[in-house]
């Protein structure tokens, strides 16, 4: 006879209560989330509701509709791909070369080097503000998007570095030499080997970049003045009056805000796992 067996009962009950834990946290984060774009559907006259609910009563499509005309919201999001855009290339360009330099070379006060870059990961921006404003001044970029770009590549550069390397040093420097005796010299190694079978490393790093210079807030409302060059974080500010705050479009800015990392992740995630064989295939 010839069937599936059936999962022991204990096992079938841990699954279950491991599914039941998942679904929770899972709920617990996408909450927010909902209550956001529950409210963006809101009325103003319903959000302030005492006898108000989360789900709207009658959806207010129009607010999604409005909110372009009432803000320039088309510049906002452009200036915001164009600052995570840009800082993630630059990051990425220049870590990708330091990580793999660290990870493959020997090199005296390298220890101290490596610690020097996770203390750097310690000043957050808003304590370097007066610092970084007075530099910007002085070279011209406090009301422009180049200024936000080289910042927000700066602040990752640190996580760049350190999670590439360990990236790197998790691949074998066989593959580099075999590819060396085929007749590579070490940069077209480095690209033609390692960065294939680095992946994952590299795409995870990609995202968090990008998620961090399209999140970031401070740094843009100290530096940018002018609409035109606001990023999205900034911009929909224009929502947050003197004497009331527009909820019902706050939030509806808010959803727009977060449907192109969204975009990314999803167009991006197929590769985190097609990049854990891609180039280590013998052959």
């Amino acid at each position: 006879m010839s069937g599936k067996k059936s999962m022991p009962l204990g096992k079938l009950i841990s699954r279950m209560l491991l599914y039941f834990v998942v679904f929770d946290i899972c709920m617990l984060i996408l909450y927010p989330y909902f209550v956001m774009f529950c409210t963006a559907l809101k009325s103003r006259a319903e959000i302030f509701s005492i006898n108000g609910t989360i789900l709207p009563i009658e959806a207010m499509w129009s607010n999604f509709a409005d909110i372009w005309t009432m803000a320039p919201m088309a510049s906002y999001m452009l200036n915001s791909i164009k600052v995570a855009a840009g800082s993630t290339i630059i990051a990425m360009l220049c870590g990708i070369p330091a990580a793999y330099a660290l990870s493959r070379m020997k090199f005296k006060g390298q220890t101290a080097f490596l610690g020097f870059i996770i203390v750097s990961q310690m000043f957050a921006p808003v304590v370097l503000l007066i610092g970084i404003y007075k530099v910007m001044q002085t070279i011209g970029l406090t009301n422009s998007i180049w200024g936000l770009v080289f910042i927000n590549a700066a602040f990752n550069q640190a996580f760049t570095i350190w999670l590439l390397r360990g990236t790197f040093m998790s691949i074998s420097p066989d593959m580099e030499q075999a590819a060396t005796i085929d007749g590579c010299n070490r940069v077209q190694a480095m690209l033609r080997v390692l960065l294939p079978v680095a992946a994952p490393g590299i795409v995870t790093t990609l995202i968090f970049i990008f998620i961090n210079a399209w999140n970031e807030y401070t740094v843009a409302l100290c530096l940018i003045s002018t609409d035109t060059f606001k990023p999205l974080t900034v911009g929909i500010n224009i929502f947050n009056g003197y004497n009331m705050i527009e909820w019902q479009y706050l939030f509806a800015a808010s959803v727009f805000a977060i449907v192109p990392v969204v975009i990314l992740f999803m167009s991006i995630e197929k590769h985190l796992v097609s990049g854990l064989t891609s180039g280590g295939v013998k052959g």
